[in-house]
């Protein structure tokens, strides 16, 4: 969440976090799991174009062909997705300045309770006791008005930027042995292996987030990726 002026505080730096200043009330431009979600994405979509490559019939015209189709397609989908990225933090802000408008809107106290304790995350809401969420309202009520409409910040652009760049970039490890090597065959290996890989490091990162075992989650997600890549392949995708 970008730093915004006292006057257009947000539910989260007025509420969720309201004894924070506003300048330390800010969420990261992509959590760990966003970031592997974007990687994984990209990977299998540039994974259905090097899949579907015959190496014994190809030419160097085909596999020229197929970068640039599966640069292309990452690209298209790098923007798309990091304008997706942006209707969520649009839509997540509406919610908020919704929220934070009721609560200071709300006729009794145990309405405005029930508003904050749904704003925030479970866990943080149920160690809040009725004098500390009645507080968190008082502290609202004496904060400048809130904006009429939310605004998309200058994190939010750098979220979606990063979106694209992590969808966009996971293309390159897959498709540089196409690159490089000057036999079709030994290009295609390299680029099998490199995929597998870089499934095995995205669900070994992921294992971490979900605190699972890594190596499984690992293993797991080279099978779920190869399994997702076939049935495009064959779907025609």
């Amino acid at each position: 969440m970008s730093t915004t002026p006292e006057s257009k505080l947000t539910i989260e730096e007025s509420i969720a976090v309201g004894a924070i200043p506003a300048n330390k009330a800010q969420r990261r431009v992509l959590e760990p799991a966003e970031r592997i979600a974007e990687v994984l994405f990209g990977l299998i979509m540039v994974l259905t174009f090097t899949g579907s490559l015959s190496i014994m019939d190809s030419t160097r015209e085909d596999v020229r062909a197929m970068l640039i189709g599966a640069l292309g397609c990452n690209l298209a989908w790098g923007v798309i997705d990091g304008l997706f990225y942006l209707m969520g933090c649009l839509a997540e802000k509406g919610r908020n300045l919704a929220t934070y408008k009721a609560v200071l809107a709300a006729t009794t106290p145990e309405q405005a309770r029930r508003l904050i304790v749904d704003a925030l995350p479970p866990v943080v809401a149920s160690l809040l006791k009725p004098a500390e969420l009645d507080a968190l309202r008082e502290r609202a009520a004496k904060l400048p008005p809130p904006p009429h409409r939310a605004r998309l910040g200058l994190s939010d652009w750098w979220g979606a930027f990063g979106v694209f760049l992590l969808v966009f970039l996971s293309t390159f490890p897959v498709a540089i042995p196409f690159m490089l090597a000057t036999s079709g065959w030994a290009a295609m290996r390299a680029s099998n292996a490199v995929a597998v890989l870089m499934l095995f490091l995205a669900g070994f990162a992921y294992g971490r987030v979900i605190h699972r075992s890594r190596v499984a989650i690992g293993v797991a997600a080279v099978f779920i990726g190869l399994i997702i890549v076939g049935f495009t392949i064959a779907l025609g995708g």
